[in-house]
């Protein structure tokens, strides 16, 4: 749809990022609410809007905004509005009504082609007339900047950002250079930005190009998991890109470098290329950690053995030798790193530092990279664990990694610090741990190296336990209970280079938990993967696969790939009658009862949460982030919205159109499953 009126008032506006929410009035006199990014726009402003109408569960019809257009107040009575909005600097409401007064409709040409007749308005001089009317048209200026930058795929998200760092003449940097703007804008297509760049008439062998290819090329190093690039590697990549002799790369890397944004780090013969704030980020956490490590160990405990002793006896078990020196270091050091596979205690441990710290008064802050780790950390060990962003009350950094290394972080109030599934921590977060961590606060490191590294730059636990600089408890044995999962025994065995344990395998009073079908074909494979799925376990338990089974897989693509196989479960789990509503939104259809996947961050999205059984109580908020998993519970085609509850007990109510945020997980792929 597209809409043009006029900014009534602004109800709700996020001043890190114009995420806004409007009263507009339409040409048709109608009052719309309006939701979405307005950077640059005042009370008063005339726009064009596209977007879409939706329904949202609490606040009822909304105009969702996908972009706008700012457009010149037409008639004298909209120009008076934006005048009395206050927008211009000295131009209030009683200003606002004599200018319209004295030069009517004509009070638009008079600001754009004559501001000095502005002194013809009494209490406006001829200098302030001139400032005015400069100030007017500055405006005007910076308006064009959201629809400009949508020829460069990037959106109204972005477009303060961009504004933001270019300045008032960021339009005209632009369209002399476009290649800026993979400096100033996270995400971008550079082969997009390339074309238009060189049909300007840049030439391809420009300094400009040849310095924005090689910093995308660090970018999509960073997308792919490196905080930093073997430079002979980096050399290769960026020729194949740009299509420019390699001595036209060197020595522009040679010159961002000497300018300082990118780094070139010498070790032994070789030399590795960083980004300037990804060598920043890294450099940041290893001095911090240092820091925090020499400092004195204000919280250390007297008595220690004891302390555990009387923790053991609480807990009614004997704690192993790694155990116990893994409680124990803790004490002796202000860093310390505890990790192993599945079943070798790390759980225990944390119960019992919960409980001796505690007993002394301390506060014991838990915390994990995702929601659901946080989550099963809050069921383990009986202690509320928050995810880092919520702890650390940050929201958006991901949407902008690279520009805000520097960013102010509330501290964090506590005196020991426990980080679980530490693998999932990219370079990014941790930088902003180490800046939120007081010194003299102990910072505990909880997880398995062996499982898949962070999905953003950067493997910190693994590089941590690999620096030898930090006391670490590598836990090896498999508790006794433990060690009757197959599962656990197996994956303990495949780190080891050994064949996992088969069906007909016997282990001592094993369970019957893991079993391997050796299947080539795919339809055999698809056939005992729907029949798993459907009631074959029953004979094992009493397994719901909405609740208790989850299908992993490689990849998106092919018969055995997500898609093809949500589809054919959601057939068998969840078939399509009279009574379940249904909604097909491209070619999936979404039905009531399926089991559906967060696929963004939309730190946006309004969500409550039961209290009791049927009603909504105070627990809400916004937030709904990717990897999240839930089961639709309503789909109302009258108000066009589905439900979905989150495993965590939060509902979040999605318009027609937002439904590109979800997908099935009947079956996901593995890397999502590592987000979840």
């Amino acid at each position: 749809m597209e809409l043009e009126g006029q900014i009534e008032e602004f109800i709700y506006r996020n001043e890190a990022n114009d995420y806004s929410i409007a009263v507009f009035s339409t040409n048709e006199n109608e009052i719309l609410t309006v939701v979405g990014y307005l950077p640059f726009i005042a009370e008063g402003d005339c726009l064009k809007l596209h977007g879409k109408m939706v329904v949202h569960q609490e606040y009822g019809e909304q105009f969702k905004i996908d972009t706008f257009e700012k457009i010149m107040p037409e008639t004298a009575e909209s120009l008076g509005k934006y005048l009395a909005s206050g927008t211009i600097k000295g131009v209030g409401p009683a200003t606002a009504k004599r200018i319209i007064d004295k030069f009517g409709d004509e009070t638009l040409n008079i600001f754009k082609l004559e501001p000095k007749r502005l002194a013809e308005v009494k209490g406006i001089t001829e200098e302030r007339a001139i400032e005015i009317g400069e100030e007017f048209n500055e405006k005007w200026e910076v308006w064009q900047i959201v629809s400009f930058l949508e020829g460069f795929g990037i959106g109204a998200n972005n477009a303060k950002k961009v504004y933001d760092t270019l300045g008032k003449d960021a339009v005209q940097k632009i369209a002399e250079n476009p290649y800026i703007l993979v400096d100033v804008a996270y995400g971008v297509d550079f082969n997009k930005i390339d074309k238009i760049a060189l049909q300007i008439g840049i030439s391809s062998n420009s300094d400009e190009r040849v310095k924005s290819g090689i910093k995308y090329a660090l970018l999509v190093s960073s997308y792919n998991g490196n905080t930093c690039v073997y430079q002979e590697n980096l050399l290769q990549y960026a020729q194949q890109i740009l299509e420019v002799n390699r001595e036209n790369i060197e020595n522009n890397l040679i010159a961002l470098n000497m300018a300082e944004e990118i780094v070139m780090e010498k070790r032994g013969e070789e030399t590795w290329v960083y980004l300037y704030p990804l060598y920043k980020a890294e450099k940041n956490i290893s001095d911090r950690l240092q820091l925090l490590k020499n400092c004195e160990n204000v919280k250390y405990i007297k008595n220690f053995e004891k302390e555990v002793k009387a923790q053991e006896k609480k807990i009614g078990m004997e704690l192993s030798e790694k155990q116990f020196e893994a409680i124990e270091q803790v004490n002796d050091n202000n860093v310390s790193i505890i990790t192993g596979g599945p079943g070798t205690g790390k759980t225990t441990i944390i119960r019992c530092l919960i409980e001796i710290y505690r007993s002394h008064k301390k506060k014991i802050v838990l915390c994990a990279p995702t929601g659901r780790a946080a989550k099963r950390m809050t069921e383990t060990t009986g202690e509320e664990a928050k995810t880092i962003h919520r702890l650390l009350e940050i929201g958006k950094i991901e949407d902008d990694k690279l520009g805000n290394i520097d960013n102010d972080i509330s501290p964090i109030d506590s005196d020991v610090l426990v980080i679980d599934e530490m693998s999932m921590v990219d370079i990014f977060l941790m930088n902003y741990i180490v800046k939120a961590v007081y010194l003299g606060t102990k910072l505990v490191f909880v997880g398995d190296v062996n499982q898949l590294p962070s999905v953003g730059p950067g493997s910190i636990l693994k590089d941590l336990i690999e620096s030898e600089t930090f006391a670490t408890t590598a836990l090896n044995k498999i508790f006794r209970q433990a060690a009757k999962s197959k599962i656990i025994v197996n994956s303990h065995d495949v780190n080891k280079g050994i064949s996992f344990i088969g069906k007909n395998d016997y282990v001592e009073d094993a369970e019957e938990d893991f079993f391997y079908v050796n299947e080539t074909v795919q339809d055999r494979i698809l056939a005992q993967v729907t029949s798993l799925s459907n009631g074959r376990l029953k004979k094992y338990g009493d397994y719901n696969f909405i609740e208790n089974i989850q299908i992993l897989t490689p990849t998106k693509k092919g018969k055995l790939g997500t898609k093809e196989l949500n589809k054919n479960l959601q057939n068998i789990l969840n078939p399509k009658t009279d009574e379940n509503e249904s909604k097909t939104y491209g070619d999936i259809e979404f039905r009531e009862g399926d089991r559906v996947m967060q696929i963004k961050n939309n730190y946006d999205m309004y969500w409550e949460k039961k209290i009791g059984k049927t009603d909504f109580g105070n627990d809400h908020g916004s937030g709904v982030f990717n990897g999240e998993l839930g089961i639709i519970s309503k789909i109302d085609s009258t108000n066009k919205t589905i439900a979905v509850e989150f495993d965590d007990g939060k509902i979040a109510w999605y318009a027609f159109s937002e439904l590109e945020q979800l997908e099935h997980a009947y079956a996901i792929t593995i890397h999502k499953a590592q987000r979840e």
